[in-house]
């Protein structure tokens, strides 16, 4: 079958976000090496410019750079460390 058929050919349906629940469906971020810092406080550290804060990062203990934007960010609550595509989003499409 041509891509152009396959792709014709896929379902198209309203987004449903019924049972979306974040921390039940997917869980909560851990600390693996258990250093006192989650995943996401790791990962923000490492790709920090600037950082005065540790793990219990809050507005105005770091700054990072965002390339989709090419703007400059200094709250970490700004900031998707984990998907391209945001989970409610991916969950509302089917995933």
């Amino acid at each position: 079958m041509p891509l152009r058929d396959a792709v014709a050919s896929l379902p198209v349906a309203d987004e449903d976000r019924t049972g979306y629940n974040r921390e039940r469906s997917f869980g909560t971020w851990i600390d693996a090496d258990r250093d006192g810092c989650d995943t996401r406080a790791e990962g923000l550290l490492e790709e920090a410019l600037e950082v005065t804060g540790r793990c219990r990062l809050t507005p105005g203990t770091g700054r990072w750079y965002s390339w989709y934007n090419d703007q400059y960010v200094t709250s970490p609550r700004d900031l998707d460390v984990d998907y391209v595509v945001p989970l409610a989003e991916a969950w509302d499409s089917g995933a």
